[in-house]
């Protein structure tokens, strides 16, 4: 993947991209051959798995490691409000994903990796963070993007590949391979 592109990664459930997020995140080895990185990675997994529940949402941006001067800015995305002073085994799931996106996204990335977390929250969060990310697509960021929306893929993307059991069965222009992901699946 080049700088600057945007990869859509498509393929049914248990075709691997999850998988293969974590392998290019660091976060599993590869069993076969190997991933080099260049810059700051930024991977959105999943949000929020990380959190301590007995700690607030203020304790919990300061156990991710977040500089205090960007902590009023990641309440204010998260719109979490008083809430960020209760304790995260008190928050609902699109809560935690809120808070979770929040922090995640204050970091100013050269690679960002998302595993479907613009489909978290409501309705205007999912929007607000959709804007977030398009911002950081005008930066020249490098993404790896993963939804079961060929729409949003279409949307965000320039590039795309459709995985199947982990191999790579289709790679090219996001408007060739969602033709070809779209016959695959109706």
């Amino acid at each position: 993947i080049k700088k600057g592109e945007r990869l859509g990664v498509l393929g049914l459930n248990g075709s691997g991209k999850s998988t293969l997020l974590k392998v290019v995140s660091g976060v599993l080895k590869p069993t076969v051959g190997s991933v080099q990185t260049r810059g700051v990675l930024a991977p959105l997994l999943e949000l929020g798995a990380g959190f301590h529940s007995e700690y607030t949402g203020r304790e919990n941006i300061y156990l991710y490691g977040a500089v205090l001067e960007k902590f009023d800015e990641i309440v204010d995305f998260s719109g979490l409000g008083e809430f960020i002073e209760v304790p995260i085994k008190n928050y609902s799931s699109g809560m935690k994903s809120r808070l979770g996106f929040s922090i995640a996204t204050i970091v100013e990335p050269d690679i960002l990796i998302l595993d479907e977390v613009l489909s978290v929250g409501d309705k205007k969060f999912r929007t607000k963070s959709e804007r977030k990310i398009m911002s950081m697509f005008e930066k020249g960021v490098t993404v790896l993007f993963v939804s079961h929306s060929l729409e949003q893929v279409c949307r965000l993307c320039d590039k795309a590949i459709i995985l199947d059991s982990g191999v790579l069965v289709a790679k090219g222009p996001v408007d060739k391979v969602a033709r070809i992901y779209k016959n695959m699946t109706e």
